[in-house]
């Protein structure tokens, strides 16, 4: 997992950083031989730069870096078993690979994503974030590409269980709904890059107006996260042919899930009701097989 951290945090590093970054995924063997100063003069820089390295994967230490490069070379051997799909395998497709091996990447890739997104997720943001959520008079989730994909679930799963919830995925739309909002309202910006103007400015927008805002981002630095009231912080899963936003997308659905799954915990009975009185529409429309 801190295999997969590494290459998706490495783009959004300083270029000291990324030379630290980039020795470890060339040798992740040899980086786990000598000391935080071996390592620094190794890549050009230094200890104060191998530490700073390892606090900006969220690790407390260099040591803590040691042990996680460990426990997964580990499991690249079997040693703790990630089930059929061990040994762990890296990004890559290539022309001549077979089925099985581009399903076992990109399975692979999504579940060390939702593990790693579990491991990092705030749970006080998180519950800051359903405990706004559910209080809520209105709720307006921004995306657009991708990110707006996720909007519309947040809506759907949101919807579903009672709450006044709208994604919007087009940017005048987004900021007309922005400006109508109140304290009372929550708005939740979803983009994995957290640079993405056509979220950021609705954001912005319904802060102004007093709204809680929430960003759900793969980079707790971006402008929306810096623009938020609550941050919740997703990961990446690339492979090829998978890059930025595409690699992010089953960890923001977990982190929509989770929401949800509390918000309705939150307004058990408004939720219940809810799920009741709509239970009978998919069955309404449930196609039957033709007899012969």
């Amino acid at each position: 997992m801190v295999i997969a951290l590494i290459r998706s945090e490495l783009p959004r590093m300083s270029d000291s950083l990324r030379k630290v970054g980039e020795l470890v995924l060339a040798d992740p063997v040899a980086a786990t031989r000598g000391s935080a100063a071996e390592l620094g003069r190794r890549t050009g820089t230094s200890q104060a730069t191998v530490t700073r390295f390892c606090h900006a994967l969220g690790l407390d230490s260099y040591q803590h870096l040691l042990i996680e490069l460990a426990q997964e070379q580990g499991r690249s051997q079997g040693g703790d078993g990630e089930g059929p799909l061990s040994p762990v395998l890296g990004p890559d497709i290539g022309p001549d690979d077979d089925l099985d091996h581009v399903v076992a990447v990109v399975a692979q890739a999504d579940l060390r994503a939702l593990r790693h997104t579990v491991d990092k997720l705030d749970r006080e943001s998180l519950e800051r974030a359903a405990q706004a959520l559910a209080k809520a008079r209105r709720i307006d989730v921004y995306g657009v590409g991708g990110s707006g994909i996720a909007a519309r679930e947040a809506e759907a799963r949101l919807f579903g269980i009672g709450c006044a919830a709208r994604g919007w995925t087009e940017v005048h739309a987004a900021e007309t709904s922005a400006a109508l909002l109140t304290p009372s309202d929550v708005a939740v910006a979803i983009s994995h890059s957290g640079t993405t103007r056509e979220a950021l400015d609705p954001l912005r927008l319904a802060a102004e107006r007093g709204a809680t805002t929430v960003a759900v981002t793969s980079d707790p630095r971006s402008p929306i996260a810096q623009a938020a009231d609550i941050r919740l912080t997703s990961a990446s899963a690339e492979t090829s042919f998978r890059r930025g936003g595409y690699g992010t997308r089953h960890s923001v659905l977990l982190i929509i899930d989770c929401l949800s799954a509390r918000v309705a915990q939150l307004t058990y009975e408004r939720a219940t009701a809810a799920v009741a009185l709509t239970a009978h529409i998919a069955d309404g429309h449930t196609a039957r097989a033709r007899r012969r």
